[in-house]
């Protein structure tokens, strides 16, 4: 069933209305007509299977049937801070960390990346990121759109690892640091070690193609960070966000797992 995300002003007691691209994509794209049924989400509490009443151009009116639980969304939360790649790698990282379960992104600028930071681009990337997190989240079923952040310094990165239970640096030198499950394993036999169904926020912090300078890894252990590999092969930076994610995912049990 084709899922929709709506802002909590588009609810009401019993009805949802869609607008714009949504309105769009649900008469000429997928061409339903009344009496198709939806499911609708706020992103936030609200998330309901709907029955399309009116279709009209530019607006689909939709009678609430049911009210469903929030799901789809996995127990750890985790934060992927995605050095900013060259091309449209950025784009692919949002996109496919959506579907395999991130929270949010944070998009930061380190020493050694290659693309140009163009601080009046902003505002237009970070509304194309959101349409893309919000098409996949749609096609992955989640419960909620990740929040993308708008694009932060390495020192506002660094100033932010003490606000999550755990932060993973992931960094290819070698013998850099533990594996990924070495880390959880750790962390799980500390004195305030955690279980699986606990929430938990993490952040991964992945760098750019030209990988972390040394001085970097320093700054991020000292502020509490993990330094992690991800396996003896150097994987492209939006390679390593999404190897590291969805091993994330299995070692929280959202795949089977521990």
């Amino acid at each position: 069933m084709q899922r929709y995300f709506v802002t909590p002003e588009q609810f009401t007691d019993n009805m949802v209305v869609l607008t714009g691209d949504d309105a769009h994509h649900v008469t000429r794209v997928m061409r339903m007509e009344a009496g198709d049924a939806i499911i609708v989400s706020d992103g936030r509490t609200r998330v309901a299977e709907a029955t399309i009443s009116v279709l009209s151009p530019g607006k689909v009116e939709a009678e609430v049937s049911q009210w469903l639980t929030m799901s789809g969304e996995p127990t750890w939360s985790v934060t992927v801070a995605q050095s900013l790649p060259k091309g449209d790698k950025m784009e692919i990282v949002i996109q496919k960390g959506t579907e395999i379960g991130a929270a949010s992104f944070v998009p930061f600028q380190s020493q050694r990346m290659i693309v140009q930071y163009d601080e009046k681009k902003e505002a237009k990337r970070l509304d194309r990121w959101g349409k893309i997190a919000k098409e996949a989240a749609e096609q992955a079923h989640r419960s909620r759109i990740p929040a993308i952040e708008p694009v932060a310094s390495w020192r506002e990165l660094v100033a932010r690892i003490p606000e999550y239970h755990l932060a993973l640096f992931c960094y290819e030198k070698e013998g850099g640091g533990l594996g990924l499950r070495d880390a959880i394993q750790a962390r799980r036999g500390t004195a305030e070690g955690w279980s699986n169904d606990e929430p938990r926020n993490i952040l991964l912090i992945v760098g750019p193609e030209g990988g972390f300078t040394e001085r970097e890894a320093e700054e991020a252990e000292e502020a509490g960070a993990v330094i992690i590999g991800l396996g003896k092969r150097i994987l492209r930076t939006e390679t390593a966000a999404m190897v590291g994610l969805a091993c994330l995912m299995y070692e929280s049990g959202e795949m089977g797992g521990v």
